[in-house]
């Protein structure tokens, strides 16, 4: 029983292959591709209504500089935010539950980030690791301490993803399991059951949104401490 709960987390094989790199990619093909015309349809006018109204959100806390990341900041955020959402369709597998595909993701963003601010203003960037007015008997820790802080980034980002998708999946798994359990033996304990588990879809699909915003707002931000 234990094993069947997280069967929905392991890569999908077809003839020993595996599909994590189908199921990455097939999101893309749910868009609306622009045609001859400017706006061709209503949805293609929401979708452009949504890629700006994303645009502005991420960045907000960024200076002119940090703009000529929009179209990396914008894509990650509608990638993430179209798999999270599609993962919670039934008999679908979530690319965005693997540690490794998220940490694939935030690390060399992050290390992007971090190398931008050495390369254009070194001494600020390594200014971060030792506040200034530190005593000097904890100079030493401190710039330990902020080191750590600084590396431990990129793993924070991929653990709070995977963590808040993964914890979703199984709520919503172990609630739907007992209700069916219970439909033939207390048929009003399994609708009230049904319910809750409605309400905590409904969340999910809330948390889905977050995570992914979060998850792009985070790296804005990092990138405003090095630019």
């Amino acid at each position: 029983m234990n094993l069947s709960f997280f069967d929905q987390f392991m890569t999908p094989h077809l003839l020993g292959i595996p599909l994590i790199l189908i199921a990455t990619l097939f999101p893309t093909l749910l868009y609306p591709h622009p045609g001859n015309r400017w706006i061709p349809n209503r949805l293609t006018t929401l979708q452009l209504w949504l890629l700006n109204l994303i645009t502005k959100q991420l960045l907000l806390p960024l200076n002119k500089k940090g703009h000529k990341w929009a179209l990396v900041l914008t894509s990650l955020m509608t990638f993430l935010l179209t798999i999270n959402l599609l993962g919670l369709l039934p008999y679908t597998f979530t690319p965005t539950t693997q540690l490794s595909m998220n940490m694939a993701l935030a690390f060399p963003l992050w290390l992007a980030t971090l190398l931008t601010g050495l390369r254009n203003q070194p001494s600020i960037s390594l200014g971060h690791l030792l506040p200034e007015g530190t005593p000097t008997p904890l100079i030493p820790a401190l710039i330990l301490i902020e080191t750590t802080s600084l590396l431990i980034r990129p793993l924070a980002l991929g653990v709070r993803l995977t963590a808040n998708l993964t914890a979703g999946h199984l709520l919503i798994q172990l609630i739907s399991t007992a209700s069916m359990a219970l439909l033939p033996i207390m048929p009003a304990v399994s609708l009230l059951t049904t319910s809750i588990l409605l309400l905590l879809t409904i969340l999910e699909v809330a948390v889905a949104m977050i995570q992914a915003y979060v998850f792009v707002l985070l790296l804005s931000l990092y990138l405003q401490e090095n630019i």
